[in-house]
């Protein structure tokens, strides 16, 4: 898998955060929850809505850059329909590898849970979100319960997971992913401990997977691959596939230039659907 973005992220994500919709959205900017690793969060909060679900969303890079103050978009334009947003960093290859990050993850959806009443939400309305290497994180938390377990927390504790063109199914990884290599070895076995796909087993919370089908970074049959695994072992999961749509415009498609009107829907059916 290639590098989300050569080296002017700085200046896109500044362009699509500099229209986003802040009106009515309360923030919280830099919110400790691992002091350990110098890790935080930054919240987006709707102002006027009650009891609102929670999305748990961790951005891509391919494991190796990115920081929260980018997807701000991300956090206004579901904050403005009603859901509040939680964007936490996550330490990086090549300070650490699968058990860095994924501690990581982890903690932060457990500080999640715990401050739901101060987020004014339920502990039933969590869900996990992730997009490309964040949509692998966050597949693996709703996959493989032992993330989440030091914590006392379960996958089946969240309301869903929802995945943008997630790496999902990569082993055995080929010569030429040498960043994947780099990140998760080239071992097989520590490839699969990976791999959300091997995990399934049909007590995992819902699901809904997008991809466009001009994604030229992860490949399309990582979402077809993960919601085959997931229908035979009668999961509820939800697929849609957007034609024309590249691996970045998919999550751009979430800000008010780029905004595609069926992604954000997408999302927001889901989470009302399964906010318990």
């Amino acid at each position: 898998m290639a590098l989300l973005l050569s080296g002017c992220e700085a200046t896109l994500f500044a362009g699509l955060n500099a229209t986003d919709q802040r009106r009515d959205i309360i923030t919280q900017r830099s919110v400790m929850f691992d002091p350990a690793h110098q890790l935080a969060l930054d919240v987006y909060r709707p102002a006027h809505a009650a009891h609102s679900p929670v999305v748990v969303f961790f951005y891509g890079g391919t494991w190796m850059r990115g920081q929260r103050n980018w997807y701000r978009f991300v956090g206004t334009s579901l904050a403005s329909h009603g859901v509040t947003v939680v964007i936490p960093d996550y330490r990086k290859y090549p300070r650490v590898r699968l058990d860095g990050f994924m501690h990581d993850a982890a903690s932060a959806v457990a500080w999640t849970f715990e401050h739901a009443s101060e987020l004014d939400a339920a502990p039933g309305k969590i869900f996990v979100m992730g997009h490309s290497a964040g949509g692998q994180i966050a597949a693996l938390l709703a996959t493989d319960p032992s993330w989440l377990a030091p914590y006392g927390l379960h996958p089946k504790d969240m309301a869903g997971f929802i995945g943008m063109a997630g790496c999902y199914q990569f082993a055995p990884l080929p010569p030429s992913e040498k960043d994947m290599l780099a990140v998760f070895g080239t071992s097989t076995r520590d490839q699969l401990r990976a791999e959300p796909i091997h995990f399934v087993r049909g007590d995992e919370p819902p699901m809904l997977l997008l991809h466009g089908t001009a994604d030229k970074e992860v490949d399309i049959s990582n979402t077809y691959a993960f919601n085959d695994a997931l229908l035979a072992h009668h999961d509820d999961v939800s697929m849609q596939i957007y034609p024309g749509l590249g691996h970045s415009p998919l999550l751009f498609s979430l800000s008010r230039p780029l905004r595609h009107d069926d992604v954000l829907e997408a999302i927001l059916l889901f989470v009302k659907n399964h906010a318990n």
